[in-house]
């Protein structure tokens, strides 16, 4: 394994305007397993979630709930860290773009960036699909409606103040080029690369008909854009570049984000860095979506799913699993009911659960001591799955733990412990009970209740990644009721 290091991964931050659902819940699972490991090889976290709380969107949708912007986002950011909470998602800060430190920070990256000379006033014309915040040209239109989420859009016309994004092109450029996985999975590297070499506009920054934001220090009577203001999260989070938990922690490492935000990320956040003298990110990671029938899953389209109720009905850890098993990290995947009761039942019942319910009950009738020699080690291969998740390659991670779950139900099977006793037995619940220990830990990351549930009844506690070798089995077995039930 790699030598021990600083680990700064974040979410998007999302729009308060609605619950969690599938959509962002997906990559706040994804992002927390890849944390969760890299606690596990004792590196040093800084794991980051939060809220996206100004804009048209959000000011619309407080005046339908009778409510003030900041009493609105409010009540909703506390049913996000509920529902994170719920999720076991372990960040380490929750970031809102309401935070005043955050939005003092801003202004002062802004301040900076204008001192360069790469802002300027004008005037923009275009369409702006509320929604998703997000300014179209006539081109980009499909159908007259927003190419992203297919509602209307409207033209919007009023006096901004600009970026001058178009002179970081050659820059991105040669970002691009000499650090291919700045814009990770490859294989949508190539739509970046391509607009950015088709030519860069200058963007605007500002509204001067959105209140609710935060004041652009140039013209009180302006606010920044939203996705300008966002973006800063990711620093003013660790306290801004005077402050110590930035020296530990950036650049970040990872940022996760949604294929459909990746231009903000890859093209827009960079050069923004670039032009205050700020070090960039190390990667921007574009995740798919998930779809329903083959539809990207969306409340307008009625089609949602609401991971809760998934949590409630089969539990936390199902739903978690099957978020990472489904699909690769980086493509699209469809999501059903059907196919989660399938794994459910074919691979955490009757593979997982089965080891564990199998080597518990043999465990607690044999009264002698446990020892033996190491055979299962074999078909343990702990620095390929490190490899993939250095790589965020959770999906394959995943799959080879499940691989040696079955290498170890395999064993059982051939060795037929039931039919032994004395030291054959000894030797063999030896290699069982260390498989069951280091599968504990193996699967924490990805499953962090069932890891303790395993531990627990092992009589051991879930250790490091340094743990997961075969030595000498100290536990005390207390067989609990079974990990995961059978979907009929």
């Amino acid at each position: 394994m790699a030598d021990v290091k600083k680990f700064y991964i974040t979410t998007p931050i999302y729009y308060v305007t609605d619950k969690p659902l599938l959509g962002n819940s997906y990559p706040t699972v994804i992002a927390d397993v890849i944390a969760r490991w890299h606690r596990l090889r004792g590196d040093d976290v800084f794991f980051l979630v939060g809220t996206d709380e100004h804009g048209e969107k959000v000011e619309t949708a407080a005046r339908t709930a009778g409510k003030n912007p900041k009493e609105f986002v409010d009540d909703i950011v506390g049913v996000y860290k509920d529902a994170w909470q719920q999720l076991c998602i372990s960040y380490d800060y929750f970031i809102r773009t309401s935070d005043p430190n955050h939005e003092a920070m801003v202004s002062q990256f802004i301040e900076k960036i204008a001192k360069g000379g790469d802002i300027y006033k004008g005037f923009y014309e275009d369409w702006y699909c509320v929604p998703d915040e997000t300014f179209w040209t006539e081109l980009q239109l499909k159908d007259g409606k927003c190419p992203e989420c297919g509602r209307p859009v409207k033209k919007v016309k009023e006096e901004c103040y600009y970026f001058k994004l178009s002179k970081y092109q050659q820059a991105l450029l040669e970002l691009y080029e000499k650090n291919p996985a700045f814009l990770s999975p490859k294989h949508r590297s190539k739509e970046i690369i391509n607009r950015v070499k088709a030519g860069l506009n200058d963007i605007s920054i500002t509204r001067s008909t959105v209140k609710w934001g935060v004041p652009f220090p140039l013209d009180k009577s302006h606010t920044i854009y939203v996705w300008v203001d966002a973006l800063f999260n990711y620093i003013t989070a660790l306290g801004g570049p005077s402050d110590g938990r930035f020296a530990r922690f950036w650049p970040a490492d990872v940022h996760l984000v949604g294929k459909e935000i990746n231009w903000f990320h890859s093209v827009i956040w960079p050069a923004l860095l670039m032009s205050a003298g700020i070090e960039l990110p190390r990667m921007v990671f574009a995740h798919g979506w998930w779809t329903a029938e083959g539809k990207k899953m969306s409340k307008s389209m009625g089609n949602s799913v609401n991971p809760m109720d998934i949590a409630n009905k089969y539990s936390v850890d199902a739903l978690r699993y099957v978020l990472v098993r489904e699909m690769p990290l980086g493509d699209d995947g469809d999501y059903s009911e059907k196919s989660l009761i399938t794994r459910l039942n074919n691979e955490l019942v009757a593979e997982l659960g089965n080891l564990i319910n199998r080597t518990l009950t043999i465990a607690e009738k044999f009264d002698g001591k446990i020892e033996g020699k190491p055979e299962l080690d074999a078909a343990l291969d702990i620095g390929a799955i490190d490899a993939h998740m250095q790589k965020n390659d959770t999906f394959n991670a995943l799959n080879d733990v499940f691989t040696f779950i079955r290498a170890a139900n395999k064993y059982v099977n051939d060795k037929q412990p039931w039919k032994l006793n004395g030291s054959e037995l000894a030797g063999v619940l030896y290699n069982l009970l260390e498989a069951a220990r280091i599968i504990s830990i193996l699967i924490y990351p990805f499953m962090p209740q069932t890891g303790e549930c395993i531990a627990v009844q092992l009589g051991t506690k879930v250790g490091k990644l340094e743990d997961c070798k075969f030595g000498n089995f100290d536990g005390k077995v207390a067989k609990g009721g079974y990990l995961f039930k059978k979907v009929l």
